[in-house]
């Protein structure tokens, strides 16, 4: 995911992604706990993918 893909977005649909990744970080941490999954890098991606959704969504915030 890019941040210019996310720029275009409105700020519901910021939120939503925002969850969605949220629910997918938890359930990739919770797999990994239980040794069920063995791609790590995963985990990362998903990380990086929350704060590029987190701060377009403060670059929007303090651009109003």
């Amino acid at each position: 995911m890019k941040a210019s893909e996310l720029r275009t977005k409105g700020a519901d649909e910021l939120q939503k992604e925002l969850s969605e990744l949220m629910k997918a970080h938890f359930s990739l941490r919770m797999q990994i706990a239980t040794q069920q999954q063995s791609n790590t890098a995963q985990l990362r991606k998903t990380r990086r993918d929350i704060a590029r959704v987190r701060t377009v969504m403060n670059q929007k915030a303090t651009a109003k």
